[in-house]
């Protein structure tokens, strides 16, 4: 499957999930940010991943899972550089440039953009 057909499936996954236009869903949008998603949406998201590409998705593997919540990772706010540097292991799909510029937490969502899930989606049809 080229990346072109991948953006194309996600495109349709990101439409349905968070009820946007297709042309709002470009590479770099964020998926909070931009589109607008929720928490509760990434679950949504996952789920129709699994569905239209056929491959499961392990709790943590596409978005953050409990990072927030361990204290050598969060402080006052702000994302330590051992947190930046975990989530930068755990999810290299993601794009965490603005969050290197700002680490408060509330950024952590924005780290998620349409490229970051194409990336994912393409290292999990390799490893099929």
């Amino acid at each position: 499957m080229t990346r072109d057909e991948i953006l194309a499936k996600v495109t349709g996954v990101l439409v349905d999930a968070l009820a946007v236009d297709d042309e709002d869903v470009k590479p770099g949008a964020s998926l909070t940010r931009d589109l607008g998603a929720e928490s509760i949406d990434f679950l949504d998201i996952v789920f129709r991943l699994e569905q239209t590409f056929g491959f499961k998705v392990a709790q943590g593997e596409l978005f953050p899972d409990n990072v927030q919540q361990d204290p050598r990772f969060v402080k006052d706010g702000k994302v330590t550089p051992e947190g930046l540097a975990a989530l930068k292991a755990r999810l290299p799909h993601a794009d965490f440039a603005r969050l290197e510029a700002g680490p408060q937490t509330s950024k952590v969502p924005e780290s998620f953009t349409v490229d970051a899930i194409v990336r994912f989606v393409e290292k999990k049809l390799a490893a099929k």
